[in-house]
């Protein structure tokens, strides 16, 4: 079973902006696991079948409207009803004024209120965006993830292969460190994944002979990114002689990550190779690749030839 995340309340009433109606006490320790929020239109109406308790609700336009339409005593019938649900909280939208008879609710079941200028529209597309990340699934890995040309690439290969050394010879090139040595992965979403460091290694990298450097305090603050997205995962090895490696790029392989297929490649190592240009070369032919053009196939085109690449998904534990 996948391990359960939370994120607390008040991070998010800090994210989006939320001013406080009714506290019941205790907001630090108030947490959500579901990344969607909810409109309670057809619970108001009465309908509680598949109604998710662990949403947060939040009370727009329409359900503003529809409560304003009801006598007092139907709106407390109906509010109490939802709020004896015991849902994480209610936001309501447009800086409306909340029903007395939602604040009794609230009061009466201790669940807070809050209140937002956003439009719903907004408020789920913002709510639900900061949750996706704080909520995904996720996984820490050895690696090193760096952005080069917008790409985001994640380096792995076995320990001392050079994978920090190139690294900080492309962070010198102008590109930005992202995460060294240990490398959190989330999937935001069923088609990409994002990296960031752990805080407390964050911005620092390790340099065998050398020691510990601080790359945002050596190159500055332009040098170094808290989260990428990954678009190209490199395995680094040491130089097989009988191995065979692809010279064309006309076979596809993939990386397995929390389920997504991330594009891959295997650069062998040794002595002479300038894996810095190579790792540009690299994120900018896999963003050609993106933007529909394959160097291989017009090659193999003009030479009146037919591509026949296959493809390959390797799990993440393959490496």
């Amino acid at each position: 079973m996948a391990e359960a995340y939370k994120v607390a309340i008040l991070d998010l009433v800090k994210e989006i902006g939320l001013e406080t109606v009714y506290d019941p006490g205790g907001l630090d320790k108030v947490y959500v696991t579901n990344n969607d929020i909810n409109r309670p239109a057809l619970q108001l109406a009465g309908f509680f079948e598949y109604f998710n308790t662990d949403k947060i609700q939040a009370c727009g336009n329409t359900e503003y409207a529809y409560l304003g339409g009801l006598d007092s005593e139907t709106r407390l019938e109906r509010l109490d009803k939802l709020f004896s649900y015991r849902f994480p909280a209610l936001i309501i939208c447009m800086n409306r004024e909340p029903f007395p008879e939602m604040i009794e609710a609230a009061k009466k079941y201790r669940i807070p209120l809050f209140r937002t200028e956003y439009g719903s529209s907004e408020l789920l597309a913002r709510g639900i965006a900061y949750l996706n990340v704080q909520l995904a699934q996720r996984i820490t890995r050895h690696g090193v993830l760096i952005e080069i040309y917008g790409e985001g690439v994640l380096i792995v290969g076995e320990s001392g292969v050079g994978k920090s050394e190139t690294a900080i010879e492309l962070v010198k090139r102008g590109h930005r460190l992202v995460a060294d040595d240990a490398v959190e992965i989330k999937r935001v979403s069923a088609i990409s994944l994002v990296g960031s460091s752990p805080e407390n290694i964050r911005h620092f990298i390790e340099l065998r002979g050398i020691g510990i450097v601080n790359v945002r305090r050596l190159y500055g603050m332009g040098a170094i990114k808290n989260s990428e997205r990954i678009d190209l995962v490199v395995k680094l090895e040491q130089w097989d002689p009988e191995r065979f490696y692809d010279r064309m790029g006309v076979d596809s392989e993939y990386t397995n990550i929390l389920g997504v297929n991330v594009p891959s490649i295997t650069i062998p190592v040794k002595p002479g190779r300038n894996l810095a240009v190579i790792l540009e070369v690299a994120a900018m032919n896999n963003r050609e690749k993106k933007m529909g053009y394959n160097a291989a196939q017009e090659l193999l085109g003009n030479l009146g030839l037919e591509m026949e690449g296959t493809e390959t998904v390797q799990n993440w534990t393959d490496f």
